[in-house]
Protein backbone atom coordinates (compact mmCIF):
# COMPACT_ATOMS: atom_id res chain seq x y z
CA UNK A 1 0.00 0.00 0.00
CA UNK A 2 1.86 3.48 -0.78
CA UNK A 3 2.45 5.87 1.58
CA UNK A 4 -0.80 7.91 2.51
CA UNK A 5 1.28 11.04 3.40
CA UNK A 6 2.93 11.63 0.33
CA UNK A 7 3.75 15.00 -0.16
CA UNK A 8 4.34 16.06 -3.99
CA UNK A 9 7.20 18.17 -3.66
CA UNK A 10 7.31 21.88 -4.55
CA UNK A 11 8.69 23.55 -8.02
CA UNK A 12 11.74 25.01 -7.13
CA UNK A 13 11.05 29.18 -6.81
CA UNK A 14 13.72 30.13 -9.28
CA UNK A 15 13.78 27.39 -11.66
CA UNK A 16 10.52 26.10 -11.55
CA UNK A 17 11.74 22.30 -12.00
CA UNK A 18 10.65 19.69 -9.42
CA UNK A 19 12.73 16.51 -8.50
CA UNK A 20 9.92 14.48 -9.25
CA UNK A 21 8.18 13.67 -12.53
CA UNK A 22 4.88 13.14 -14.36
CA UNK A 23 2.29 14.68 -11.85
CA UNK A 24 0.57 18.28 -12.02
CA UNK A 25 1.47 20.48 -9.21
CA UNK A 26 -1.87 19.45 -7.54
CA UNK A 27 -1.36 16.26 -8.40
CA UNK A 28 -1.11 12.79 -6.39
CA UNK A 29 -0.27 9.39 -7.23
CA UNK A 30 -3.68 7.12 -7.49
CA UNK A 31 -2.61 4.53 -4.63
CA UNK A 32 -2.02 7.88 -2.47
CA UNK A 33 -5.43 9.11 -3.48
CA UNK A 34 -6.92 5.62 -2.07
CA UNK A 35 -5.36 5.64 0.99
CA UNK A 36 -6.62 9.27 1.55
CA UNK A 37 -9.76 8.87 1.06
CA UNK A 38 -9.84 5.32 2.97
CA UNK A 39 -8.49 7.41 5.56
CA UNK A 40 -11.22 10.05 5.54
CA UNK A 41 -14.19 7.16 4.93
CA UNK A 42 -12.39 5.49 8.19
CA UNK A 43 -12.52 8.73 10.34
CA UNK A 44 -16.43 9.41 9.00
CA UNK A 45 -17.55 5.55 10.17
CA UNK A 46 -15.75 5.99 13.28
CA UNK A 47 -17.12 9.37 14.17
CA UNK A 48 -20.93 7.88 13.38
CA UNK A 49 -20.02 4.79 15.93
CA UNK A 50 -18.97 6.69 18.78
CA UNK A 51 -21.37 9.68 18.22
CA UNK A 52 -24.27 8.88 20.34
CA UNK A 53 -21.61 9.07 23.38
CA UNK A 54 -20.87 11.97 23.11
CA UNK A 55 -22.41 15.24 23.50
CA UNK A 56 -24.59 17.07 20.13
CA UNK A 57 -22.44 20.23 21.01
CA UNK A 58 -19.29 21.45 21.46
CA UNK A 59 -17.57 24.96 20.20
CA UNK A 60 -14.27 27.08 21.08
CA UNK A 61 -13.65 30.85 22.03
CA UNK A 62 -12.80 33.31 19.20
CA UNK A 63 -9.40 34.05 20.45
CA UNK A 64 -8.70 30.25 20.70
CA UNK A 65 -9.49 29.08 17.37
CA UNK A 66 -7.67 32.05 16.19
CA UNK A 67 -4.35 31.57 17.99
CA UNK A 68 -4.76 28.01 16.12
CA UNK A 69 -6.01 28.66 12.92
CA UNK A 70 -5.59 32.09 12.07
CA UNK A 71 -2.16 31.66 9.92
CA UNK A 72 -0.58 32.49 6.81
CA UNK A 73 -1.02 29.87 3.82
CA UNK A 74 2.01 27.69 3.71
CA UNK A 75 4.17 27.92 1.13
CA UNK A 76 5.00 24.44 0.66
CA UNK A 77 2.48 21.30 1.80
CA UNK A 78 2.75 18.60 4.53
CA UNK A 79 1.48 15.56 4.55
CA UNK A 80 -1.96 15.17 2.92
CA UNK A 81 -3.28 12.59 5.98
CA UNK A 82 -1.76 14.93 8.84
CA UNK A 83 -4.57 17.43 7.20
CA UNK A 84 -7.30 15.12 7.06
CA UNK A 85 -6.63 14.43 10.28
CA UNK A 86 -6.71 17.93 12.26
CA UNK A 87 -9.64 18.94 10.03
CA UNK A 88 -11.68 15.51 11.66
CA UNK A 89 -10.37 16.25 15.01
CA UNK A 90 -9.71 19.64 15.37
CA UNK A 91 -11.83 21.96 13.49
CA UNK A 92 -15.02 20.08 12.24
CA UNK A 93 -16.15 18.81 15.30
CA UNK A 94 -16.64 22.00 16.85
CA UNK A 95 -20.20 22.62 16.16
CA UNK A 96 -23.41 21.69 16.77
CA UNK A 97 -23.52 17.93 15.72
CA UNK A 98 -27.04 17.99 13.90
CA UNK A 99 -26.78 14.24 13.42
CA UNK A 100 -26.44 13.06 16.88
CA UNK A 101 -29.21 11.27 18.28
CA UNK A 102 -30.11 13.72 20.69
CA UNK A 103 -29.93 17.23 18.99
CA UNK A 104 -33.49 18.41 18.92
CA UNK A 105 -32.28 22.16 18.53
CA UNK A 106 -33.16 23.87 15.63
CA UNK A 107 -34.24 21.56 12.36
CA UNK A 108 -31.38 19.15 12.69
CA UNK A 109 -30.40 17.00 9.94
CA UNK A 110 -28.88 13.09 10.10
CA UNK A 111 -27.89 12.36 6.71
CA UNK A 112 -27.67 8.41 4.69
CA UNK A 113 -24.23 7.47 4.26
CA UNK A 114 -25.15 6.82 0.39
CA UNK A 115 -26.16 10.26 1.00
CA UNK A 116 -22.49 11.23 1.99
CA UNK A 117 -20.99 9.50 -0.50
CA UNK A 118 -22.64 10.71 -3.24
CA UNK A 119 -21.57 14.17 -2.59
CA UNK A 120 -18.24 12.46 -2.51
CA UNK A 121 -18.80 10.63 -6.11
CA UNK A 122 -19.90 14.13 -7.43
CA UNK A 123 -17.38 16.23 -6.11
CA UNK A 124 -14.88 13.53 -7.70
CA UNK A 125 -17.13 13.55 -10.76
CA UNK A 126 -16.65 17.71 -10.83
CA UNK A 127 -20.19 17.98 -11.85
CA UNK A 128 -22.31 20.67 -13.20
CA UNK A 129 -25.73 20.53 -13.19
CA UNK A 130 -25.86 23.87 -15.36
CA UNK A 131 -26.83 22.23 -18.88
CA UNK A 132 -27.72 19.48 -21.00
CA UNK A 133 -24.76 19.94 -23.03
CA UNK A 134 -22.69 20.26 -20.09
CA UNK A 135 -24.09 17.26 -17.78
CA UNK A 136 -26.77 15.17 -19.45
CA UNK A 137 -26.89 12.26 -16.83
CA UNK A 138 -26.87 14.64 -14.25
CA UNK A 139 -29.32 17.16 -15.18
CA UNK A 140 -31.80 13.72 -16.29
CA UNK A 141 -31.06 12.53 -12.51
CA UNK A 142 -32.28 15.67 -11.51
CA UNK A 143 -35.86 15.61 -13.20
CA UNK A 144 -36.30 12.12 -12.24
CA UNK A 145 -36.12 13.56 -8.52
CA UNK A 146 -38.09 16.65 -8.91
CA UNK A 147 -40.70 13.88 -10.70
CA UNK A 148 -40.38 12.02 -7.18
CA UNK A 149 -41.25 14.93 -5.08
CA UNK A 150 -43.82 15.93 -7.22
CA UNK A 151 -45.57 13.05 -6.86
CA UNK A 152 -45.31 12.72 -3.26
CA UNK A 153 -46.44 16.43 -2.97
CA UNK A 154 -49.46 15.43 -5.69
CA UNK A 155 -48.49 17.84 -8.19
CA UNK A 156 -50.05 17.34 -11.48
CA UNK A 157 -48.13 16.33 -14.58
CA UNK A 158 -46.41 19.65 -16.24
CA UNK A 159 -45.19 20.51 -12.88
CA UNK A 160 -41.30 20.71 -12.39
CA UNK A 161 -38.31 22.84 -10.76
CA UNK A 162 -35.05 22.10 -9.25
CA UNK A 163 -32.89 21.53 -6.65
CA UNK A 164 -31.30 24.50 -4.75
CA UNK A 165 -29.14 24.97 -1.99
CA UNK A 166 -32.20 25.09 0.58
CA UNK A 167 -35.20 27.06 1.74
CA UNK A 168 -33.57 30.96 1.26
CA UNK A 169 -32.75 30.04 -2.31
CA UNK A 170 -36.38 28.47 -3.19
CA UNK A 171 -38.01 31.39 -1.61
CA UNK A 172 -36.02 33.75 -3.94
CA UNK A 173 -36.54 31.46 -7.19
CA UNK A 174 -40.69 31.46 -6.06
CA UNK A 175 -41.18 34.89 -4.92
CA UNK A 176 -39.21 36.59 -8.53
CA UNK A 177 -41.55 33.64 -10.40
CA UNK A 178 -44.56 35.31 -9.33
CA UNK A 179 -43.41 38.96 -9.60
CA UNK A 180 -43.02 37.91 -13.11
CA UNK A 181 -45.90 36.54 -13.42
CA UNK A 182 -47.92 39.22 -11.71
CA UNK A 183 -46.22 41.29 -14.70
CA UNK A 184 -43.53 42.77 -12.51
CA UNK A 185 -46.07 45.71 -11.24
CA UNK A 186 -45.16 48.64 -9.02
CA UNK A 187 -45.39 48.80 -5.69
CA UNK A 188 -45.42 44.47 -5.52
CA UNK A 189 -46.61 43.53 -2.33
CA UNK A 190 -45.84 40.03 -0.23
CA UNK A 191 -47.58 38.31 2.22
CA UNK A 192 -46.24 36.14 5.18
CA UNK A 193 -47.03 35.52 8.38
CA UNK A 194 -45.58 35.94 11.72
CA UNK A 195 -44.14 32.89 11.96
CA UNK A 196 -42.77 32.49 8.64
CA UNK A 197 -39.26 31.70 8.34
CA UNK A 198 -36.93 35.19 8.21
CA UNK A 199 -35.73 33.29 4.82
CA UNK A 200 -38.76 34.82 3.34
CA UNK A 201 -38.06 38.58 3.97
CA UNK A 202 -34.65 38.15 2.43
CA UNK A 203 -35.81 36.76 -0.17
CA UNK A 204 -38.43 39.77 -0.87
CA UNK A 205 -36.03 42.50 -0.27
CA UNK A 206 -33.47 40.89 -2.42
CA UNK A 207 -35.94 40.40 -5.13
CA UNK A 208 -36.64 44.37 -4.65
CA UNK A 209 -39.71 44.26 -2.88
CA UNK A 210 -39.38 47.69 -0.51
CA UNK A 211 -39.72 46.94 3.69
CA UNK A 212 -43.21 48.78 3.84
CA UNK A 213 -44.39 46.41 1.18
CA UNK A 214 -43.50 43.11 3.30
CA UNK A 215 -46.75 42.21 5.35
CA UNK A 216 -46.12 40.22 8.75
CA UNK A 217 -49.87 38.71 9.46
CA UNK A 218 -50.52 38.00 12.94
CA UNK A 219 -51.04 34.20 13.49
CA UNK A 220 -53.67 32.82 15.60
CA UNK A 221 -53.43 30.83 19.35
CA UNK A 222 -52.34 27.33 17.50
CA UNK A 223 -49.71 29.47 15.12
CA UNK A 224 -51.08 29.69 11.71
CA UNK A 225 -51.88 33.07 9.79
CA UNK A 226 -55.33 34.61 10.96
CA UNK A 227 -57.15 34.33 7.36
CA UNK A 228 -59.58 36.98 8.23
CA UNK A 229 -56.47 39.66 8.76
CA UNK A 230 -54.73 38.50 5.62
CA UNK A 231 -57.76 39.04 3.51
CA UNK A 232 -58.35 42.56 5.16
CA UNK A 233 -54.48 43.44 4.48
CA UNK A 234 -55.01 42.81 1.40
CA UNK A 235 -58.15 44.40 0.41
CA UNK A 236 -56.55 47.60 2.60
CA UNK A 237 -53.33 47.67 0.09
CA UNK A 238 -55.52 47.25 -2.96
CA UNK A 239 -57.28 50.29 -1.92
CA UNK A 240 -53.98 52.17 -1.57
CA UNK A 241 -52.59 51.31 -5.04
CA UNK A 242 -50.40 48.68 -3.62
CA UNK A 243 -49.87 45.35 -5.61
CA UNK A 244 -50.59 42.18 -3.66
CA UNK A 245 -48.27 39.28 -5.66
CA UNK A 246 -47.62 36.86 -3.76
CA UNK A 247 -48.73 35.16 -0.22
CA UNK A 248 -46.45 32.26 1.51
CA UNK A 249 -47.79 29.60 3.41
CA UNK A 250 -46.08 27.47 6.11
CA UNK A 251 -46.23 23.74 6.34
CA UNK A 252 -44.44 22.86 9.18
CA UNK A 253 -43.47 26.26 10.67
CA UNK A 254 -39.74 26.27 12.41
CA UNK A 255 -40.86 27.48 15.73
CA UNK A 256 -44.06 25.16 16.45
CA UNK A 257 -44.28 22.77 13.29
CA UNK A 258 -47.79 24.79 12.63
CA UNK A 259 -49.32 24.24 9.38
CA UNK A 260 -51.25 27.14 7.69
CA UNK A 261 -55.13 26.17 6.63
CA UNK A 262 -53.72 25.50 3.44
CA UNK A 263 -57.15 24.72 1.53
CA UNK A 264 -58.39 28.15 2.73
CA UNK A 265 -55.47 29.74 1.75
CA UNK A 266 -55.00 28.20 -1.48
CA UNK A 267 -59.12 29.30 -2.21
CA UNK A 268 -58.36 32.61 -1.33
CA UNK A 269 -55.29 33.04 -3.48
CA UNK A 270 -56.97 31.47 -6.70
CA UNK A 271 -60.34 33.76 -6.07
CA UNK A 272 -57.80 36.54 -5.56
CA UNK A 273 -55.54 36.07 -8.57
CA UNK A 274 -52.53 35.85 -6.27
CA UNK A 275 -49.11 33.50 -6.48
CA UNK A 276 -49.73 30.79 -3.30
CA UNK A 277 -45.64 29.64 -2.00
CA UNK A 278 -46.24 27.22 0.02
CA UNK A 279 -42.83 26.84 2.54
CA UNK A 280 -42.59 23.17 3.31
CA UNK A 281 -38.67 23.05 3.59
CA UNK A 282 -38.86 21.64 6.92
CA UNK A 283 -42.71 19.82 6.94
CA UNK A 284 -43.18 18.93 3.41
CA UNK A 285 -41.35 15.34 3.52
CA UNK A 286 -44.74 14.25 6.05
CA UNK A 287 -46.28 13.84 2.65
CA UNK A 288 -44.37 10.71 1.94
CA UNK A 289 -46.39 9.19 4.91
CA UNK A 290 -50.34 8.76 4.88
CA UNK A 291 -51.04 10.59 7.98
CA UNK A 292 -48.67 13.86 6.78
CA UNK A 293 -50.21 13.82 3.78
CA UNK A 294 -53.88 14.73 5.32
CA UNK A 295 -51.81 16.85 7.17
CA UNK A 296 -50.99 18.71 4.28
CA UNK A 297 -54.08 18.36 2.59
CA UNK A 298 -54.11 21.39 0.04
CA UNK A 299 -50.44 21.88 -0.56
CA UNK A 300 -51.24 20.39 -4.00
CA UNK A 301 -52.81 23.56 -5.02
CA UNK A 302 -50.05 25.80 -4.08
CA UNK A 303 -48.33 27.36 -6.98
CA UNK A 304 -45.06 26.69 -5.66
CA UNK A 305 -43.59 24.82 -2.73
CA UNK A 306 -40.46 24.63 -1.17
CA UNK A 307 -38.81 21.97 0.49
CA UNK A 308 -35.65 20.74 1.67
CA UNK A 309 -34.05 16.97 1.67
CA UNK A 310 -31.37 17.83 3.96
CA UNK A 311 -34.40 18.28 6.65
CA UNK A 312 -36.74 15.40 6.99
CA UNK A 313 -35.26 13.43 4.51
CA UNK A 314 -32.25 12.38 5.78
CA UNK A 315 -29.51 14.18 3.17
CA UNK A 316 -26.26 16.05 3.58
CA UNK A 317 -26.42 19.85 3.07
CA UNK A 318 -27.16 21.10 0.87
CA UNK A 319 -30.49 19.57 -0.67
CA UNK A 320 -33.32 22.25 -0.86
CA UNK A 321 -35.66 22.61 -4.15
CA UNK A 322 -38.41 24.37 -5.75
CA UNK A 323 -41.45 22.68 -7.32
CA UNK A 324 -43.67 25.04 -9.28
CA UNK A 325 -47.32 23.79 -10.35
CA UNK A 326 -46.39 25.11 -14.15
CA UNK A 327 -42.37 24.62 -14.88
CA UNK A 328 -42.50 26.97 -17.56
CA UNK A 329 -43.23 29.60 -15.32
CA UNK A 330 -39.58 29.56 -13.97
CA UNK A 331 -38.11 29.44 -17.53
CA UNK A 332 -39.87 32.81 -17.90
CA UNK A 333 -38.72 34.43 -15.07
CA UNK A 334 -34.93 32.87 -15.58
CA UNK A 335 -34.13 31.99 -18.56
CA UNK A 336 -31.42 33.84 -20.46
CA UNK A 337 -28.82 33.09 -23.22
CA UNK A 338 -25.35 34.47 -23.96
CA UNK A 339 -23.71 34.31 -26.50
CA UNK A 340 -21.09 32.59 -24.85
CA UNK A 341 -23.91 29.58 -23.86
CA UNK A 342 -25.27 29.23 -27.74
CA UNK A 343 -23.57 25.54 -27.77
CA UNK A 344 -25.49 24.40 -24.96
CA UNK A 345 -29.21 24.17 -26.58
CA UNK A 346 -29.87 20.70 -27.53
CA UNK A 347 -33.66 21.04 -28.15
CA UNK A 348 -36.70 21.93 -26.87
CA UNK A 349 -36.94 18.72 -24.74
CA UNK A 350 -33.20 18.69 -23.63
CA UNK A 351 -33.54 21.25 -20.63
CA UNK A 352 -30.89 23.92 -18.89
CA UNK A 353 -31.97 23.35 -15.32
CA UNK A 354 -29.91 26.84 -14.71
CA UNK A 355 -33.02 28.55 -17.05
CA UNK A 356 -34.45 27.47 -14.12
CA UNK A 357 -33.57 29.36 -11.15
CA UNK A 358 -30.55 32.31 -10.03
CA UNK A 359 -27.69 29.86 -10.07
CA UNK A 360 -25.51 29.08 -13.34
CA UNK A 361 -23.07 26.70 -11.63
CA UNK A 362 -24.47 24.24 -9.93
CA UNK A 363 -23.46 20.58 -8.32
CA UNK A 364 -25.24 17.94 -8.36
CA UNK A 365 -27.78 17.75 -5.74
CA UNK A 366 -29.89 15.19 -6.76
CA UNK A 367 -27.31 12.02 -6.88
CA UNK A 368 -27.67 12.02 -3.14
CA UNK A 369 -31.64 11.57 -2.99
CA UNK A 370 -31.28 8.96 -5.91
CA UNK A 371 -29.11 6.90 -4.42
CA UNK A 372 -29.96 6.95 -0.75
CA UNK A 373 -33.75 5.78 -1.82
CA UNK A 374 -32.01 3.21 -4.09
CA UNK A 375 -30.95 1.81 -1.57
CA UNK A 376 -32.98 1.83 0.95
CA UNK A 377 -36.30 2.08 -0.54
CA UNK A 378 -39.38 4.18 -0.08
CA UNK A 379 -41.26 1.88 2.76
CA UNK A 380 -37.63 2.83 4.81
CA UNK A 381 -37.99 6.70 4.62
CA UNK A 382 -41.66 6.70 5.39
CA UNK A 383 -41.22 4.26 8.26
CA UNK A 384 -38.39 6.97 9.76
CA UNK A 385 -40.74 9.89 8.77
CA UNK A 386 -43.37 8.52 10.54
CA UNK A 387 -41.52 7.64 13.75
CA UNK A 388 -40.53 11.45 13.99
CA UNK A 389 -43.78 12.18 14.33
CA UNK A 390 -44.41 9.09 16.52
CA UNK A 391 -41.68 10.00 19.31
CA UNK A 392 -43.19 13.48 18.90
CA UNK A 393 -46.45 12.97 20.19
CA UNK A 394 -44.76 10.57 22.67
CA UNK A 395 -42.79 13.43 24.17
CA UNK A 396 -45.97 15.38 24.02
CA UNK A 397 -47.60 12.57 26.16
CA UNK A 398 -44.84 13.17 28.43
CA UNK A 399 -45.05 16.42 29.03
CA UNK A 400 -48.70 16.39 29.46
CA UNK A 401 -48.53 13.72 32.21
CA UNK A 402 -45.90 15.49 34.11
CA UNK A 403 -46.64 17.28 36.99
CA UNK A 404 -43.26 19.45 36.75
CA UNK A 405 -43.69 20.61 32.77
CA UNK A 406 -45.84 21.99 30.42
CA UNK A 407 -47.08 21.69 26.86
CA UNK A 408 -47.61 25.42 25.34
CA UNK A 409 -48.86 24.50 21.79
CA UNK A 410 -50.19 21.45 20.68
CA UNK A 411 -47.04 18.99 19.03
CA UNK A 412 -47.15 19.20 14.97
CA UNK A 413 -44.68 17.50 13.24
CA UNK A 414 -41.73 16.56 14.58
CA UNK A 415 -41.71 19.72 17.30
CA UNK A 416 -42.52 19.76 21.29
CA UNK A 417 -42.94 22.86 22.44
CA UNK A 418 -42.88 23.06 26.66
CA UNK A 419 -41.51 24.81 29.84
CA UNK A 420 -41.13 24.03 32.98
CA UNK A 421 -43.82 25.10 35.23
CA UNK A 422 -44.78 22.51 38.27
CA UNK A 423 -48.93 22.57 38.87
CA UNK A 424 -48.75 22.90 42.48
CA UNK A 425 -46.85 26.08 42.54
CA UNK A 426 -48.22 29.63 40.69
CA UNK A 427 -44.98 31.91 39.36
CA UNK A 428 -45.02 35.05 37.02
CA UNK A 429 -43.88 34.79 33.60
CA UNK A 430 -40.49 36.34 34.22
CA UNK A 431 -39.97 34.04 37.09
CA UNK A 432 -40.81 30.89 34.84
CA UNK A 433 -38.55 32.27 31.38
CA UNK A 434 -35.51 32.55 34.16
CA UNK A 435 -35.69 29.28 35.52
CA UNK A 436 -36.07 27.79 31.68
CA UNK A 437 -33.58 29.71 30.36
CA UNK A 438 -31.56 28.08 33.11
CA UNK A 439 -32.26 25.11 32.22
CA UNK A 440 -31.47 25.63 28.39
CA UNK A 441 -28.15 26.85 29.37
CA UNK A 442 -27.60 23.47 31.49
CA UNK A 443 -29.01 21.15 29.21
CA UNK A 444 -26.25 23.43 26.45
CA UNK A 445 -23.20 22.88 28.86
CA UNK A 446 -24.04 19.78 30.96
CA UNK A 447 -25.95 16.83 29.45
CA UNK A 448 -25.40 15.09 25.98
CA UNK A 449 -28.61 16.94 24.40
CA UNK A 450 -29.09 20.27 22.48
CA UNK A 451 -32.41 21.79 21.86
CA UNK A 452 -33.64 25.70 21.63
CA UNK A 453 -36.11 28.07 22.66
CA UNK A 454 -38.31 29.79 20.86
CA UNK A 455 -41.15 32.80 21.78
CA UNK A 456 -44.41 32.02 21.60
CA UNK A 457 -46.34 35.15 21.02
CA UNK A 458 -43.94 36.66 23.82
CA UNK A 459 -43.62 33.42 25.95
CA UNK A 460 -40.30 31.88 26.44
CA UNK A 461 -40.62 27.90 25.61
CA UNK A 462 -37.97 24.94 25.24
CA UNK A 463 -38.64 23.43 21.38
CA UNK A 464 -37.37 19.94 20.62
CA UNK A 465 -37.59 19.34 16.99
CA UNK A 466 -37.59 15.00 16.71
CA UNK A 467 -36.70 13.76 13.27
CA UNK A 468 -33.27 11.96 13.52
CA UNK A 469 -33.96 8.40 12.16
CA UNK A 470 -31.49 7.31 14.87
CA UNK A 471 -32.77 8.99 18.09
CA UNK A 472 -34.78 6.62 20.28
CA UNK A 473 -37.60 6.60 22.57
CA UNK A 474 -34.76 6.34 25.88
CA UNK A 475 -32.94 9.57 23.65
CA UNK A 476 -36.38 11.68 23.92
CA UNK A 477 -37.23 10.72 27.18
CA UNK A 478 -33.97 11.16 29.18
CA UNK A 479 -33.72 14.32 27.76
CA UNK A 480 -37.18 15.49 28.77
CA UNK A 481 -36.66 14.29 32.38
CA UNK A 482 -32.95 15.58 32.54
CA UNK A 483 -34.68 19.16 31.76
CA UNK A 484 -37.30 18.53 34.48
CA UNK A 485 -34.38 17.63 36.86
CA UNK A 486 -32.55 20.87 35.80
CA UNK A 487 -35.72 23.02 36.56
CA UNK A 488 -36.62 21.25 39.84
CA UNK A 489 -33.35 22.59 41.02
CA UNK A 490 -33.49 25.70 39.62
CA UNK A 491 -36.75 26.22 41.88
CA UNK A 492 -34.88 25.43 44.71
CA UNK A 493 -32.61 28.03 44.53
Amino acid sequence: MADSTWVREQPDSDTGSTSQEGYGNLSMPPEAMLDLAHKAAELLVARSGSLPEEGAWDGEFRRELDDRLMKAPPEKGRPAVEVVEQAAKEILPLATRLDHPRCFGFIPSSPTWPGVLADFLAAGFNSNACTWLVASGPSQLELVVIDWLRRWIGYPDGAGGLLTSGGSAASLDAFVAAREEAGHPERATVYMSDQSHSAHIRAARIMGVRQECIRMIPSDEHFRVDMVALARSVAEDRAEGFNPIAVCANAGTSSTGAIDPLEAMADYCEAEGIWLHVDAAYGGFAAVTDRGRKLLRGIERADSIGLDAHKWFFQPYEAGSLLVKNAGTLERAFAVHPDILQDTVWGANHPNIADRGLQLSRTLRALKIWMSVQTFGMAAFRRAVSRGMELARRAGQYVEESPNLELLTPVSLGVVCFRVNPCDERRTEEALEEINRKVLARVFWEDRAFFSSTLLHGTFSLRMCIINHNTTWDDVRETLETSERFGLEALKK
